[in-house]
């Protein structure tokens, strides 16, 4: 069940907020628990099975660290969990990968366990070994209400694509939450903008991506590659927050408050700035449990550069079991190095225009890397857009550009913060048009974007949410 569809708007969204807010407080988190359950089995009813063992199973750890917490069991119960953790991840996500990879190296015939990717099993286990973490450091109080914790790591908002949300930012609303009109408010209005970005952009996005990926590599032209990679970065951008604006939506519907995922990674003037502003709770928990354990930037240089190194090869495979994902990894972690060496400090010197031109083609190619699986066509299409083209401009892109004109320009101007900054002006303005136009926008805005997104929706032959492969 994707946020998306008529399905999950006219039936299950309904009712279960008539439900939510008619039930007593403590029957809150029993019905979420519930309710959660039911959105997951409506696509993968066996995999429920296993999202409730991660449950039980970091559940249990966090209750024995704290019984053991400063002694010496601590560590070992630490590493029980970990290891749980990233065996369920490995096993579901790079079984075959690997399989196939030994197969290939070695000339052998082991048989491939084709198994389904459990939706969401990289952002819950996440959740869940941040838990155990967080309470082996002393930094949250063990959860003794196995309830709570399940309705901690089941929550249906942010459970299949996040954002990644860490125990001790829901802690203190788990157990006592109040109903608020003003929140409830809130959270409608940044749904609806989350779905229309969603089903107004990044759809139609997509399928200018998936005319142009479909072409062969032969008669492409040089602008109609740039074309396809560009409508791709607006398509996985769009889809990615619009799917973090619901799910921030429905948090705060719920009484939540989820964290930010993304603050317009396009306007970035360096790589390490897009990588600040782009799926920001996934940086947060590679930097929190990975990065700075490691050392950080505290041990020199050489061993900063390693570290970075190691967090975005991690980062490549946490995306995918592919070869695609690891040069996608690497790819990001030479900027980000080169940057760390010198390049940061000649881009802050640059005019900020260079800066934001030079990322735009560092992230657009990396985009290539993570669009396409296949290394030779991976490396035939950015030959393409190199050049490698026999035209330059051909009758394609004139045709394509001159169809998807208006929404390419509809997207570049979302992209960045121009919208929020006049809405925050006109809120601003206290009295006279300003105010009028602001008080009308904000309550015909949000309900035009969701009756054109409910036709999208109805009419859309192309629907899917790219980060549930993750």
């Amino acid at each position: 069940m994707v946020f998306s569809s008529v399905i999950f708007l006219f039936r299950f969204l309904p009712l279960f907020f008539l439900l939510y807010y008619l039930v007593p407080g403590r029957m809150k988190n029993f019905l979420l628990f519930v309710g959660s359950l039911f959105f997951y089995a409506w696509g993968e009813p066996v995999y429920v099975v296993l999202m409730l063992f991660s449950t039980l199973v970091d559940y249990t750890h966090g209750r024995l660290l704290g019984r053991f917490r400063g002694r010496k069991g601590a560590k070992l119960i630490l590493l029980s969990s970990v290891l749980i953790n990233l065996f369920i991840l490995c096993f579901f996500k790079y079984a075959d990968f690997l399989t196939g990879a030994v197969n290939q190296a070695f000339g052998l015939s082991l048989p491939l366990l084709s198994l389904p990717l459990p939706i969401g099993i990289s952002f819950y286990t996440f959740q869940t070994m941040s838990y155990t973490i967080d309470v082996y450091r002393g930094e949250v109080e063990v959860q003794k209400n196995l309830l709570d914790f399940g309705v901690y790591v089941t929550m249906f908002p942010q459970l299949i694509a996040g954002p990644i949300v860490k125990y001790r930012e829901v802690e203190k609303r788990l157990h006592h939450r109040r109903f608020s009109i003003t929140e409830a408010s809130a959270g409608m209005k940044r749904f609806c903008i989350g779905l229309a970005k969603k089903v107004l952009i990044a759809n139609q996005a997509g399928e200018l991506w998936v005319t142009v990926s479909a072409m062969e590599l032969s008669g492409m032209s040089v602008l109609t590659a740039w074309l396809g990679v560009l409508a791709f970065a607006f398509q996985i951008y769009f889809d990615f927050s619009g799917y973090s604006d619901m799910a921030i939506g429905l948090g705060e519907m719920l009484g939540f408050r989820f964290p930010e995922n993304f603050n317009y990674p396009y306007i970035s003037a360096s790589v390490t700035e897009f990588w600040r502003r782009w799926h920001i709770s996934l940086g947060s928990w590679f930097r929190e449990y990975v990065y700075i354990p490691l050392g950080g930037n505290r041990k020199g240089l050489p061993r900063q550069l390693f570290n970075i190194l190691v967090v975005w090869l991690l980062t490549g495979i946490w995306h995918g079991a592919g070869w695609n994902f690891l040069f996608w990894g690497l790819w990001f972690a030479v900027a980000l190095m080169l940057e760390k060496l010198f390049l940061g400090r000649l881009l802050a010197w640059l005019p900020k225009g260079i800066g934001m031109l030079y990322t735009a083609l560092v992230v657009l190619t990396g985009w290539v890397f993570f669009a396409l699986d296949a290394p030779a066509r991976i490396l035939g299409y950015l030959g393409v857009m190199t050049g490698a083209g026999e035209d330059f401009v051909d009758s394609r892109f004139l045709y394509l550009g001159g169809q998807y004109w208006a929404l390419l320009l509809t997207a570049a101007v979302c992209s960045t913060p121009f919208l929020h900054n006049f809405t925050a002006k006109l809120e601003k303005s206290g009295t006279g048009w300003g105010m009028a136009l602001y008080r009308f926008g904000e309550k015909v805005i949000p309900a035009a974007l969701l009756l054109l997104s409910i036709a999208g929706i109805i009419e859309a032959s192309y629907n899917p949410f790219l980060y549930f492969r993750f």
